[in-house]
């Protein structure tokens, strides 16, 4: 829209100083005769922008000039700039709104503020892209424009027609009643009705999205909490679940537990081990995880997943053996 460009102008100058018309255009990825008319509106409206002529020109607002946003203090304006750092925007593509909002934020803050919240903000990082042990974290963002059209028909409470693709089914088109979106743990999910049932989508797994015309059928208001919560319960309650005894290393706990669906018992035992009881999705889910945890973890039931551990050992082991001489 050309009132937020208008404002992103002002605001550029106002952090930058005096910039030439090919970088404001390359900035607000538009053109440079955009940019000359965006700068006579400007004018005209009051806004007391000049141009400087010659190789160095460019344009530059008159010294004192800014907009003020009152009553904001310094821990308030942090968090807000650390709170920017974070990428659950980009997971519903709003992206290039949260770059516009904490230039605003920046630029509306007094002057003893500004410095030391950006300042502070430079030294506060969350959820980097890779761990430790610099393996990337992965992320599962939809494309910017399937992400924006999925919040668009959100926000205005419209249906939603998906080509969706299901795990381990071909790809289909589908009309659903949106109810709200919710990210865990970088994966953001599509919490939707069709035809008056539940339905939960993975946003990285829609294909296309397409915002209709017709009003979705759902509630005035959503206690999106709690409708996640509901939503988990059913889901860890379904499908071929198993539920394994394990003993475990207490370092390991997090692993685990990070993996599991739940966790129905826990005890320490006298050196200092876990021995617990959780349920995993199904067998896969199940061997797959006590297999990350290597020594670390003793399956203790049932029998069919330490015999299929035990097989999958001696095959790694068998593979790695010495020559023989």
């Amino acid at each position: 829209m050309r009132a937020d460009r208008l404002v992103s102008l002002v605001l550029l100058l106002r952090q930058h100083g005096r910039l030439s018309a090919a970088t404001l255009a390359r900035e607000l990825e538009v053109s440079t005769r955009t940019v000359l008319r965006d700068i006579e509106a400007l004018s005209a409206a009051g806004v007391p922008v000049y141009a400087e002529r010659g190789r160095h020109g460019g344009f530059a607002l008159l010294p004192g000039f800014r907009t003020e946003l009152t009553g904001l203090n310094h821990d308030e304006a942090l968090a807000l700039l650390v709170a920017g750092s974070r990428r659950g925007a980009q997971a519903f593509g709003l992206g290039s709104a949260l770059a516009s909002a904490m230039l605003k934020v920046i630029d509306a803050l007094p002057d003893n503020y500004r410095d030391t919240a950006a300042g502070a903000a430079e030294r506060l990082l969350i959820d980097p892209e890779t761990d430790l042990l610099s393996r990337r974290l992965v992320s599962e963002d939809a494309p910017g424009a399937i992400a924006a059209e999925v919040l668009r028909a959100v926000l205005a409470g419209h249906k939603l027609r998906l080509h969706y693709a299901a795990a381990d089914q071909a790809p289909r088109w589908r009309t659903v009643d949106p109810i709200g979106l919710v990210t865990v743990r970088d994966r953001s999910y599509l919490l939707a009705t069709r035809s008056g049932a539940d339905r939960t989508y993975r946003l990285s797994r829609i294909l296309e999205a397409e915002a209709l015309p017709e009003p979705a059928q759902r509630p005035d208001r959503v206690d999106l909490d709690q409708a996640w919560q509901e939503r988990s319960t059913r889901f860890r309650a379904g499908g071929d679940q198993v539920t394994v005894r394990v003993r475990l290393h207490p370092a390991r706990r997090e692993d685990l537990v990070g993996t599991a669906l739940a966790v129905l018992a826990e005890e320490t035992e006298p050196d200092g081990w876990l021995r617990l009881e959780v349920t995993f999705q199904d067998p896969r889910h199940a061997e797959w995880a006590l297999w990350q945890l290597s020594a670390s973890a003793e399956a203790l039931s049932p029998q069919w997943l330490r015999d299929s551990l035990h097989t999958r050992a001696t095959t790694i082991a068998t593979r790695y053996e010495p020559p023989s001489s």
